[in-house]
């Protein structure tokens, strides 16, 4: 009976041992599987906390159906009927600039402007700034091939204004990444294959728009009864449910807690798996979940060059303030769904959520629950050169002064995230080629996770469902 081991218990290693056990049945195959977390809880960064009365997210509080593989995977995983979609009557998106919030104009998708009298009426963007992007439709395709920065790219294509007001804190925001160095090939590829095939991102946008399905996944139609489908989705008990799901699929006995391990080598025609407490197991398969820097460590003694590319990929360091206050004691309309910071605002913090808002289930009907973000690719020494009591009163202030809130909060509660989101740079998918290349000199090996082509929920679960079925194949 082949026999796999899987390092890490975040996601894309929880969806690659469900991946093989559902494939395993269905060819009516024997496949051992073994999943390996050196921590002693399994979720990686999706950690849903029950304080009190309040459901706090500490990592993702949604994933993106438009990523159909997430929804494929909660289906399997019989919890169409737990997904909850966001309250859609309170979205929508401000951002924070010169000293007020303005809201997000209706029709931009990510920094795309679809909708004509919005724009126009929107106090976000100068006059000069939205001339600039409506020139977009008018302006020349690259020529050069290859990758470039969003930078780069937002202000060739749209002008400077649009990348410091909206695409900054928008989209680079998601990936806490430089704009200056973020790759939009790899994050973003369909923004050069609009400009390629349409010759605008405008006129991609709004043909894409049209020719969009009403249902947004693909494969079997939903339940009836089913809930409908937003922009994002999460759970009613938090995301933490599709993790322990998961578990529960898998089976307790084939995952192993404080379970670290410290080196993979070829031995055989398989690999054997040191773990930090002498023990050593062997494998014919081992899929390695973990982040690029430990993944690294683990095959430097056999694939040196792959451990260097792996310890090239940059990480940002993040944090989160959930804060709860008493209804009546908010003397401002908190409207949309939360807000958003431009770097070149300066502050403090990066984007705040209304989680209750966004949410039902989040808080009791006379309290709000909001989560403040900070660090990432703006202000990481945020993360680490405060205590908790100093990041609260920070995120505290930073609320009065945008928001206006100057309430005192019934639960505060920090979370920091260390080296937890890769950047991808610009290259990086030519370097992921090379990797691509260089592991598959040892077949067996398997990387999977963030690290490398899958940032975000939807894309951990897809790269792992790749190489798992790899496996089923060989």
């Amino acid at each position: 009976m082949p026999k796999v081991i899987i390092i890490g218990g975040g996601i894309a290693g929880l969806a690659a041992a469900v991946h093989l056990k559902s494939g395993a049945k269905v060819h009516d195959k024997q496949i051992d599987v073994l999943l390996l977390e050196k921590s002693g809880r399994i979720g990686g960064k999706i950690l849903t906390e029950r304080i009190g009365n309040y459901l706090v997210e500490a990592g993702p509080d949604s994933f993106l159906p438009e990523k159909v593989q997430t929804v494929h995977l909660a289906r399997h995983l019989g919890l169409e009927q737990e997904m909850l979609p966001s309250n859609d009557t309170h979205k929508g998106t401000f951002i924070f600039s010169k000293g007020r919030l303005h809201s997000l104009p209706e029709g931009v998708m990510l920094m795309v402007p679809t909708m004509f009298l919005p724009m126009v009426r929107s106090t976000l963007i100068s006059w000069p700034g939205k001339l600039r992007m409506g020139m977009e439709m008018f302006m020349p395709k690259r020529k050069l091939q290859g990758d470039e920065s969003l930078a780069s790219f937002v202000t060739r294509r749209l002008g400077r204004e649009c990348l410091e007001k909206i695409a900054e804190p928008l989209v680079a925001g998601i990936h806490t990444s430089n704009p200056d160095n973020m790759s939009v090939m790899s994050t973003f590829p369909r923004f050069l294959q609009m400009e390629q095939k349409s010759g605008s991102l405008i006129r991609g946008m709004l043909a894409a728009v049209k020719t969009r399905p009403h249902a947004m996944l693909s494969g079997p139609p939903p339940k009836p009864g089913a809930p409908k489908m937003t922009y994002f989705m999460s759970f009613r008990n938090g995301m933490q449910t599709l993790s322990e799901a998961c578990v529960e699929f898998i089976g307790k006995g084939s995952i192993r807690l404080g379970a670290s391990v410290k080196a993979v080598e070829p031995r055989g025609n398989g690999f054997a798996v040191m773990l930090e407490s002498g023990e050593t197991l062997e494998a014919d398969h081992v899929m390695i979940g973990t982040a690029s820097y430990d993944a690294a460590e683990m095959i430097r003694s056999f694939a040196p060059e792959a451990a260097a590319h792996m310890t090239r990929i940059d990480w940002s360091s993040s944090g989160n303030v959930s804060l709860a206050f008493r209804k009546e004691d908010l003397k401002v309309p908190l409207r949309g769904f939360g807000f958003i910071i431009p770097k070149v605002e300066n502050r403090r913090i990066n984007a705040t959520t209304y989680s209750s808002i966004k949410w039902s289930y989040r808080a009791p009907d006379d309290k709000v629950l909001l989560r403040v973000f900070v660090g990432g690719g703006n202000r990481e020494d945020l993360v680490y050169g405060l205590d908790d009591a100093a990041m609260v009163r920070n995120v505290l202030e930073e609320l009065d002064g945008i928001v206006g809130i100057k309430a005192e909060p019934q639960l505060a509660k920090v979370y920091r995230w260390h080296k937890a989101m890769p950047k991808y740079t610009v290259g990086h998918l030519d370097r992921m080629s090379i990797l691509d290349r260089e592991t598959a000199a040892h077949p067996g090996l398997h990387l999977i996770g963030c690290s490398y082509k899958g940032i975000g929920i939807g894309g951990c679960v897809q790269e792992s469902m790749v190489a798992a079925e790899k496996i089923l194949k060989a």
